[in-house]
């Protein structure tokens, strides 16, 4: 089963500050179509306007997974991290018992592109934590690079869910595959460019929902990014 998400059918709302689309129903979008998707709850491709953010805001029981496109995200916690997001770092925050945080485009000129991603945990009352890695360009390059998983296999995150998380950019006529374990689920989500997918198009931002297979075949049209997540 492939079935496509495409761009244009999310939910979508420009606060001026904040332009943002919504793969599932979260805020005022309501779908009840689109709840999800196995541990899968949010997926927002977010750009934020120079020198404007979230405010201090709170979270529980969620792995919270970001990831930025381009520009730059200030992020700032309740447990004292303070930290810069850059393009190719990847960020998890565990929620658990309770955290608040804040994110905040510190550029005065450039809009920061991101996706921010929760997926349900595998239990609730955990403790919270925080985390962020960079992952080099060469890393990811015509490969699918580990980059979440429950057990930091392959010096990845760490995320409390028994989820695997993999990033490629891919050249024109790169050609990578993944292999799902039975009863194992996959997403796609292409963050850039026209892939192809077990023979499916897909183009930039839409989402790519693959159940009852046992590979999932992606391959470039031109240059693209995709993430990849493998699910329960």
């Amino acid at each position: 089963m492939i079935r496509i998400r495409k761009a244009a059918e999310r939910g979508h709302a420009n606060h001026g500050w904040l332009d943002t689309y919504h793969t599932f129903s979260f805020a005022d979008y309501y779908d009840p179509a689109q709840m999800g998707f196995r541990a899968l709850r949010v997926i927002n491709e977010d750009r934020v306007a120079p020198g404007q953010g979230f405010g201090m805001h709170g979270h529980r029981d969620m792995e919270i997974v970001t990831y930025v496109l381009s520009g730059a995200l200030e992020h700032q916690d309740s447990l004292g991290n303070g930290e810069v997001l850059r393009p190719g770092e990847f960020q998890r925050m565990s929620a658990g018992t309770g955290i608040r945080h804040s994110e905040f485009n510190p550029s005065a000129s450039e809009p920061v592109h991101l996706y921010q991603i929760w997926l349900l945990p595998r239990e609730n009352g955990i403790r919270p934590s925080y985390e962020q890695k960079a992952f080099t360009s060469e890393e990811r390059q015509g490969r699918l690079r580990l980059v979440a998983s429950p057990d930091a296999a392959d010096d990845s995150l760490a995320i409390q869910q028994d989820a695997r998380i993999y990033l490629a950019t891919l050249a024109a006529g790169d050609a990578v595959e993944h292999a799902l374990a039975p009863g194992r689920y996959g997403w796609l989500q292409v963050l850039r460019g026209s892939v192809t997918v077990n023979g499916t198009p897909a183009d930039t931002s839409d989402g790519v929902a693959i159940g009852e297979e046992r590979r999932v075949a992606i391959a470039a049209d031109g240059p693209a990014e995709v993430m990849v997540f493998d699910l329960p």
